[in-house]
């Protein structure tokens, strides 16, 4: 198995070390596929979890956001000691999984509909850290009250 060495990154940048753990966890490959979910683009700045969670009710799922750490958590009963089963195909197992958000990015809302868990995720940038133009002076422009007006000749 290839391991990275970000050491280099450390030398030049500050402050990414959230990525090197994140591009960590990514390489580890998780072989549980279970229950099977979509991320999908929705919008410029939103996005979609569809998680599929048949036989689970709303109040057996728990999704909770920490320090930009999505986890979605199913906890099923076992109701094994009332029924037989001759074949049992449909897996009825708890999960947990768990998704890296990135900044900004809050979850606006989840919904269970027809075996399907959907979380709505939106990108939401702050205002100081969008771009902004800045207006440049020129020689002949004076200071006037806070606001750069044009001197009149």
């Amino acid at each position: 198995m290839t391991t990275f060495d970000f050491s280099p990154l450390f030398r030049n940048a500050i402050g990414f070390d959230r990525l090197a753990d994140a591009l960590e966890s990514a390489r580890r490959v998780d072989a549980n596929g279970y229950p099977p979910y979509n991320i999908e683009r929705v919008g410029e700045d939103k996005y979609r979890i569809t998680m599929a969670v048949a036989g689970f009710g709303a109040d057996e799922l728990d999704i909770e956001v920490k320090e930009n750490k999505l986890k979605i958590t199913g906890k099923k009963a076992d109701d094994i000691a009332d029924r037989q089963y001759l074949y049992r195909g449909i897996a009825n197992r708890s999960f947990e999984r768990a998704y890296q958000l990135a900044d900004y990015v809050r979850v606006d809302g989840a919904e269970v509909k027809d075996g399907l868990l959907h979380i709505d995720l939106v990108r939401e940038i702050p205002e100081a850290m969008k771009p902004r133009r800045i207006k440049i002076r020129t020689s002949d422009e004076k200071l006037i009250g806070g606001d750069a007006m044009k001197q009149v000749a």
